[in-house]
């Protein structure tokens, strides 16, 4: 029997194989789109059975091919491109592609665990995983708000076999460096000071309190336990905020990718103000393209994954960027 990772190349996709690997598993068939090549080397150091492009698995799904030989799919393949404008694309790429592994899944009583996203809620300020509170901003969000709508319509008639949807809120950590502008804040942060000595931040990257942002940033260490944990439960269903549970600034960021480095070199850490006084922090303004189409304020209700039995705590951005800006250093 076969675990399938789709997106396996990906960012989290790759970590979710790396972390089945540690725990021995190995038949793991990989399911990507290597049309960017590079993300080939996130799987470098994984051990898997077969690797299928994303075009042919799901023809071979559909033909009847994998019939009684998949134990479970974990889906985390998609478009996440918050400013992604081929609503067609979009659509078909994420939710249509989404909704045939979920009939096969159903049909052929397979756990079937998959990526949902925060974007769901839009500008919401509540994050909660109930209908009143999501409203999407993007074709991403939707095309994500879309498919969860179909899973509770499923889950409501109470199906023999599991379905898992993850609300990611903001992710983070090793195996991102293919992502280009859509790597996270720790990882642009990591190369600015790299590469200028200094880290810049949108204006507003102080607090929400004072009308910045503050995000949920979530490690991907902590996307992966979470994924296996419910991969050992198969009788736990549902759709479940993936995140942090704390909402934190972008200078919370900024000071762990800062003083990551710092470390590194041998320096001393320094405070926010310290950074600032000596130039190695500085605001830039915030991008039209970006105003009305981005969540200021993220913060991830945990009360629905803690109650299907998930305890183990969620590192904060100090403890995750720390662990990050150490990967980096040791492999890029």
């Amino acid at each position: 029997m076969y675990y399938v990772v789709t997106g396996a190349a990906g960012f989290i996709g790759s970590n979710i194989v790396k972390a089945l690997n540690e725990r021995g598993i190995t038949n793991i068939i990989a399911v990507d789109n290597l049309t960017k090549a590079d993300k080939f080397k996130n799987l470098i150091d994984c051990e898997i059975a077969d690797y299928l492009d994303k075009h042919d698995f799901i023809e071979r799904i559909q033909a009847g091919h994998f019939d009684g030989e998949i134990e479970a799919i974990l889906h985390q393949g998609a478009c996440s491109d918050t400013m992604e404008t081929d609503g067609r694309y979009m659509m078909e790429n994420n939710y249509r592609y989404s909704m045939i592994l979920l009939d096969w899944c159903q049909d052929q009583d397979v756990q079937f665990l998959y990526a949902s996203s925060a974007a769901t809620y839009g500008a919401s300020n509540v994050f909660k995983e109930e209908r009143q509170y999501e409203g999407p901003l993007n074709v991403y969000g939707y095309s994500k708000f879309l498919f969860d709508q179909v899973v509770r319509q499923r889950l409501a008639r109470n199906p023999s076999s599991q379905i898992v949807g993850f609300r990611y809120f903001n992710v983070y950590g090793p195996r991102e460096t293919h992502k280009g502008r859509m790597a996270s804040v720790a990882f642009h942060n990591y190369n600015q000071f790299k590469a200028e000595g200094k880290v810049k931040l949108f204006e507003g990257s102080h607090g929400y309190e004072n009308g910045g942002q503050m995000r949920d940033f979530v490690f991907v260490g902590d996307v992966a336990k979470v994924n296996l944990f419910f991969l050992d439960h198969p009788e736990k269903s549902g759709i479940f905020n993936l995140g942090s549970g704390r909402a934190q600034s972008f200078n919370d960021v900024a000071v762990a990718a800062a003083n990551g480095c710092r470390l590194a070199r041998g320096e001393a850490a320094l405070s926010l103000a310290e950074l600032r006084a000596q130039g190695l922090l500085e605001y830039i303004a915030f991008p039209e393209a970006l105003k009305g189409k981005y969540q200021a304020f993220t913060q991830g209700d945990l009360t629905r994954l803690r109650e299907a039995g998930y305890d183990a705590p969620m590192a904060t951005v100090e403890e995750g960027v720390s662990q990050y800006i150490e990967w980096l250093h040791r492999n890029v």
